[in-house]
């Protein structure tokens, strides 16, 4: 009796063959639409939806981006310079050029400056503040192009690269007393509000 059981189901299947009854699939179909009808007809159509949709996106983004130019101010768009463009391009090194290193420096510098400058936000009351502020950037961005110039005239040496470094730390420095600077300003300005009211 040590047979193995799958020997005999695979003997059994080959000697009986198992057929549905004719016509098993059509009621079976019947019964399946009966209980879950399929509905072709919609009492709704959503074509238009979906245009009032696209047409509210682009009018909301529309009314975003007109808002948004309206709020800006005249922004220098170039404080940060990596870039010799004031510079005839003939052989021009600048510090990322240098290393692998210093490019990862340089990078992570301009791209804090960047998001340091996305932040500011201008108003007729801090307007003053972030001029004088822009102004200092300004020039160090100047320093900068000079600090470029003299690594490209004399070449790498650790005292240029050493004060483009530098710079770019007292450019970021700068910008992140501004934005505290107009926290604390916005922070009095909302504790004067509240008090007088």
């Amino acid at each position: 009796m040590a047979h193995d059981l799958r020997e005999l189901f695979e003997k059994e299947r080959s000697q009986k063959q198992f057929q549905m009854k004719k016509g098993h699939e059509d009621r079976f179909l019947d019964l399946l639409e009966k209980e879950l009808p399929v509905e072709d007809k919609r009492s709704f159509n959503f074509w238009w939806l979906g245009i009032a949709a696209s047409v509210t996106i682009l009018v909301s983004v529309g009314v975003y981006f007109i808002t948004q130019h309206g709020k800006q101010t005249e922004m220098p768009t170039q404080v940060v310079s990596t870039t010799n463009a004031d510079m005839p391009k003939q052989n021009q090194i600048g510090l990322g050029d240098l290393s692998p290193d210093l490019q990862k420096l340089e990078t992570y510098y301009v791209a804090n400056i960047n998001l340091a400058l996305s932040k500011v936000e201008i108003s007729d009351d801090n307007k003053e503040i972030v001029d004088g502020y822009l102004e200092q950037l300004e020039e160090l961005n100047q320093e900068y192009i000079a600090l470029n110039s003299e690594l490209n005239e004399i070449g790498p040496n650790d005292q240029t690269i050493a004060a483009m470094v530098q710079n770019l730390q007292l450019r970021a420095q700068l910008l992140q007393k501004l934005n505290e600077k107009l926290n604390q300003l916005k922070t009095s300005k909302n504790a004067q509000s509240n008090h007088i009211i």
